[in-house]
């Protein structure tokens, strides 16, 4: 057993607010390769809006995930997408200038 740091990496990521979703749809990038959400018209493939939660489902490599209003998107360092809760976005980013 040892301790471990997380090397210091910049990644991309922007705030779910429960109605964003064509920012979503530019930030996750082609959507084309993922699987298509019905009912919504503002749903591109691999993206499932539900309005009246506001929650976005985001394909993962773990599978599909459930982002909620005021989760952030993560953009990994593989280019892979997955949400994470503010607290644990806020314990573990911090910003840095473009």
């Amino acid at each position: 057993m040892g301790f471990y740091r997380k090397k210091p990496v910049v990644i991309e990521a922007m705030l779910w607010v429960g109605d964003n979703v064509d920012e979503a749809l530019v930030f996750v990038g082609d959507p084309s390769k993922l699987p298509q959400a019905p009912d919504d018209p503002h749903v591109s493939p691999g993206l499932g809006h539900t309005p009246g939660l506001g929650t976005l489902d985001i394909p993962t490599l773990e599978g599909t995930m459930t982002a909620s209003p005021g989760d952030w998107i993560i953009k990994g360092v593989k280019g892979e997408f997955y949400p994470c809760k503010p607290d644990i976005f806020d314990a573990t980013y911090e910003p840095v200038d473009g």
